[in-house]
C-alpha cells in the first residue's frame, strides 16, 4: 500500500521581470489556505496527505492557479518568482510581514536573511514511531541526494553565488548538532533537553535536513518530513523526487536492515559520528556542486559521484515502484540526471550570455505555461 504524501511549497511573489516583491500579507488575509512567512516576500501553501500522485499533482497546481489570479487582481504585473533564494535581490533587507509576531522577531534578529529562503517540504506518512525513526536515519543519509535533484539556488543579489543551492549553504540548521535518534524515546529525550538548554524556542524549532513530525511533537509523530530539497516549480520533477523517496522507504519497510546505523560498514565504535560527519560533508558538497558532487557513501565511506548514488538507488527501487503502480512518476528522475536539474540549467543559460533577471524572467513564464497546461488537462478548474 502506499504511504501518504503532502507538501508545504514555500514561494516568492513578484513582478514579471523577476523583481521579487513582499505581497503575503494581503495573500493571507484575502486567500484561504495561504500562510505568511516571517518575510513577506514569500508565502506557503500546504497540500493535504494523499495516496495518488494524480491527486497530489493537482493539489499543488490548484492552489498556484488561485494565488495567480488573486495577484493579477492585484496588479496584472504581479507573478510566482521560481528559485529558493532572493536570485535578484535584496538580500540585506528583513521585510517583516507581522511586526508584533515575537518568534519572527526572534527570527530576524537572530538569523536575519538567510531564512528568508523558498523551499519544498515533503510530508511521508509513516505511523509507527520506530519505523519513522528508522527512516529518518536512511533518508537524512540519503538527504544530499534529495538536494542534488532539487537544486534550484544559484543566484543571489543578481549575482551567481559558485554553489547549486545557495539556499542550503547559507541556511541556519539548528541546533548545531542533531543526533540520528536511535528510538522514539530518544527523539522525544533529546528534544525536551534543547528546549530547557534553549538552542530550540520551540519544538517547531528544529531545521535540519530531516526530522520526524506530527500533530504533538515530539510525542505524538505520524510522518517524516524532508526539509533539504530546494524549490521544485515543475511539478513532475517534484513528483518523480517524491517517488524516489516513497519508493526508498518502502524498501526499507521490506527490510528494516538497510538502517545505516544497522547496514554501515563503519566500525560500531565510532559508526555513530561518523555517520554524522559523513552526512554533513556530503551536504556541504552538494549544496556546492548537487549532481556532479563527488560525496561518500554511507554504507562504507567510500567515494562516490551524486548521480552515480541516485542512479543506483533509483536501480534498486524501481521493481518496488513498479510493484506499487507508481513507476511511471518515478522515471522523470532519469530525465533530470540526463538534463541536469534547475539550478544546472540556469548556470548553463547564464553561460549562453542571459543575465540573472533574464534567466528568472524566462522561468516565470515555463512556469505558467507548465501550471496551465496541467490544470487543463488532469485538473478540474481552480
Amino acid at each position: 500500500m502506499l504511504l501518504s504524501k503532502g507538501f508545504e511549497v514555500e514561494i516568492y511573489t513578484g513582478l514579471t521581470d523577476g523583481e521579487i516583491i513582499g505581497l503575503s500579507d494581503k495573500i493571507a488575509k484575502s486567500l484561504s489556505g495561504f500562510v505568511r512567512e516571517p518575510d513577506s516576500r514569500n508565502v506557503e501553501y500546504t497540500t493535504p496527505p494523499l495516496h495518488q500522485y494524480e491527486q497530489l499533482l493537482c493539489e499543488l497546481v490548484t492552489p498556484r492557479r488561485r494565488l495567480r489570479r488573486f495577484l493579477a487582481s492585484l496588479d496584472p504585473r504581479y507573478t510566482l518568482i521560481p528559485g529558493s533564494t532572493l536570485s535578484t535581490g535584496n538580500s540585506h533587507i528583513f521585510y517583516r510581514s507581522d511586526p508584533r509576531n515575537p518568534y519572527h522577531s526572534y527570527i530576524e534578529n537572530t538569523y536575519g536573511t538567510d531564512v528568508v529562503t523558498a523551499s519544498i517540504h515533503i510530508n511521508i506518512g509513516i505511523n509507527d514511531p520506530e519505523v519513522l525513526m528508522r527512516a529518518c536515519r536512511l533518508i537524512r543519509a540519503e538527504a544530499p541526494l534529495i538536494l542534488a535533484l532539487s537544486a534550484s539556488s544559484p543566484f543571489l543579489d543578481n549575482q551567481v553565488t559558485g554553489y547549486h543551492s545557495t539556499r542550503w549553504h547559507v541556511f541556519p540548521q539548528t541546533p548545531q548538532c542533531v543526533p540520528l535518534f536511535g528510538s522514539h524515546d530518544h527523539f522525544i529525550k533529546w528534544t525536551e533537553a534543547q528546549l530547557k538548554l534553549g538552542t530550540m524556542q520551540n519544538v517547531r524549532h528544529l531545521w535540519s535536513s530531516v526530522r520526524p513530525n506530527g500533530d504533538c511533537r515530539p510525542y505524538n509523530l505520524n510522518r517524516l518530513e524532508v526539509r533539504i530539497s530546494d524549490l521544485v516549480t515543475d511539478p513532475i520533477h517534484l513528483l518523480a523526487i517524491t517517488a524516489f523517496l516513497e519508493s526508498r522507504i518502502l524498501q526499507l519497510q521490506q527490510d528494516p536492515n538497510l538502517d545505516p546505523l544497522i547496514a554501515s560498514q563503519i566500525p560500531s565504535s565510532n559508526r555513530h559520528d561518523a555517520l554524522l560527519e559523513i552526512i554533513r560533508d556530503n551536504e556541504i558538497k552538494v549544496a556546492k556542486a548537487s549532481l556532479a558532487a563527488k560525496l561518500r557513501h554511507w554504507y562504507d565511506g567510500e567515494p562516490i559521484n551524486a548521480n552515480d548514488w541516485i542512479k543506483q538507488i533509483y536501480d534498486e527501487v524501481l521493481p518496488i515502484a513498479k510493484a506499487h503502480g507508481i513507476a511511471c512518476f518515478l522515471t522523470p528522475i532519469k530525465q533530470i540526471l540526463r538534463e541536469g536539474n534547475q539550478a544546472q540549467n540556469w548556470l548553463r543559460q547564464v553561460d549562453a550570455g542571459m543575465d540573472v533577471a533574464q534567466v528568472i524572467a524566462q522561468t516565470i513564464q515555463v512556469m505558467e505555461h507548465q501550471e496551465k497546461a496541467l490544470q487543463s488537462e488532469l485538473c478540474l478548474p481552480a
